[in-house]
């Protein structure tokens, strides 16, 4: 957890009032020049209110040209970024037809495989030429060719669970999934730094909802003890179900579940878990498997599986992992599988090839060197941003790792400077992160060279003295015997 340093706070609070106050005060006077310019429709409520999208148009909008940026290639480890402009102050943006090569610390191509790859890409396109683009139809009528069946069957294999089932979406796998498994009279026990989509899925279920404090054993066995002694509100009857929910690999923080001591509270009081492995599965873990291979956990202590494709894959869409009765009662009940178009087949090509090649059953050994070098950037790039002195989240093995901004200005300030040194990174502020806990998230790449890597470092290095988000004291550089500095 982040620990915000009481200057830090108050520095940032300040910054956020003085942003706020001066939003109001525009708005004031911006009321009388709207008088007689008013766009709603005689006698409708207006549908966006001021104060609705007061954070938009205050906050977001002054710095909008650090998100969504177009990118102009394959997300490798260098991509073309197009260039905007704005000729009123950021409101709008347009795009230029030039573009700029950066190295990419922002995209979850964490095995490379989003970019042409030797055996995955020819597969894609003979698929594409075989199969089209499309199945223009949902899995229950004629959207189920034999690469989704064959990518079903891999998934589950791969994962150490019986069968599978794909979705076209990795954020609808939670959000439709999870009121499938659990509806009123159930009790979902939710992680407090859980996925957007695992939190509107829970909403939607219609099952009571209660968090524990991030990573907490200790606290999610406390909030089961107090709910299964309470038990339904009201009523104070059993739960009919209790699910605990949690992710392998936290993409704001860049942190590691803690599996095993979860599962044995889970077991302990006779609750199901769900992990959500959608940064974790293929990325980390001797032969890819995620955090269960990784922590020494049996996929059969895990009773719902979930993952997705478009990370360490290089796909779209998702899955759901557990057993063959679970998998059936999704596709009788799922919306998600019963009306939404299916998987795309070259998508699905793309997910069997990757991970053939993981597995070696492509009989190259390419799918180990890609593990174990994103693994050792990984780790490499990490203990290189604390030695440097900033406030680096997460476990080693992640290959994400937030860098902690804190103070709204200076958001943009890393990163468009990163930008104009040909570095593209993400910036998260809120709602993505709490208020006063912004930051700039680095995502790591097996398709990262050494040479990339220290590229990155010396830009980010010197954008963050010119920016000031060296929190804490860096560690002098090592001198060899020739007497030159030295970074290990």
């Amino acid at each position: 957890m982040v620990r915000l340093p009481y200057t830090t706070a108050l520095t940032t609070l300040f910054s956020y009032g003085l942003l706020f106050a001066f939003g109001q005060i525009r708005d004031f006077f911006r009321k009388f020049i709207d008088w007689f310019k008013a766009k709603n429709v005689k006698g409708y409520a207006p549908i966006c209110l001021g104060l609705e999208d007061f954070y938009v148009r205050r906050l977001y909008l002054r710095i909008q040209d650090c998100f969504g940026r177009p990118i102009a290639s394959a997300p490798d480890s260098w991509f073309d970024v197009v260039e905007r402009t704005s000729n009123d102050n950021n409101k709008t943006l347009q795009r230029t037809s030039n573009t700029t090569r950066c190295l990419n610390l922002g995209s979850y191509n964490y095995l490379g495989f989003a970019a042409a790859d030797e055996y995955c890409t020819p597969r894609v396109i003979e698929s594409l030429k075989k199969y089209s683009a499309s199945t223009c139809s949902v899995r229950v009528d004629g959207g189920t060719t034999k690469l989704h069946a064959e990518l079903e069957e891999l998934a589950a294999r791969f994962v150490g669970k019986p069968a599978a089932i794909l979705f076209g979406m990795g954020y609808v796998t939670n959000s439709a999934i999870i009121p499938c498994l659990i509806g009123k009279g159930g009790l979902i026990i939710s992680d407090s730094l859980n996925h957007n989509s695992i939190v509107n899925g829970a909403r939607g279920s219609g099952a009571t909802v209660r968090v524990f404090q991030h990573n907490s054993p200790a606290h999610l066995e406390e909030v089961l003890r107090e709910q299964i002694a309470g038990g339904q509100p009201r009523t104070h009857r059993p739960w009919k179900k209790i699910i605990v929910i949690v992710e392998g690999i936290y993409s704001m923080e860049g942190e590691l579940c803690k599996l095993p001591e979860i599962i044995a509270v889970c077991k302990k009081y006779k609750a199901y878990t769900y992990l959500d492995e959608a940064h974790s599965i293929g990325a980390v873990g001797q032969s890819g498997r995620g955090v269960c291979e990784l922590l020494g956990v049996d996929p059969a202590d895990v009773d719902i599986m979930m993952g997705t494709f478009t990370k360490s894959f290089g796909s779209c869409g998702g899955y759901i992992a557990a057993s063959k009765e679970i998998i059936q009662h999704l596709k009788h009940t799922c919306p998600a599988h019963l009306y939404a178009t299916s998987m795309s087949p070259p998508a699905v090509q793309q997910v069997i090839s990757a991970i053939k090649v993981i597995l070696g059953e492509d009989g190259s050994n390419r799918g180990a060197q890609k593990l174990a070098r994103i693994r050792e950037n990984s780790n490499f790039f990490r203990s290189q941003l604390k030695k440097m002195g900033f406030e680096v989240l997460g476990d080693n093995d992640s290959p994400v790792m937030p860098i902690m901004l804190y103070n709204p200005a200076k958001i943009p300030a890393f990163s468009r400077e990163c930008l104009r040194q040909k570095v593209a990174v993400v910036t998260v502020a809120f709602p993505a992160t709490p208020l006063l806990l912004a930051r700039a998230r680095i995502c790591i790449s097996a398709s990262h060279t050494r040479e990339d890597l220290m590229k990155a470092l010396d830009v980010i290095s010197r954008v963050g003295d010119l920016v000031g988000i060296k929190y804490f004291p860096a560690e002098p550089p090592k001198i060899t015997e020739a007497g030159h500095d030295k970074l290990e």
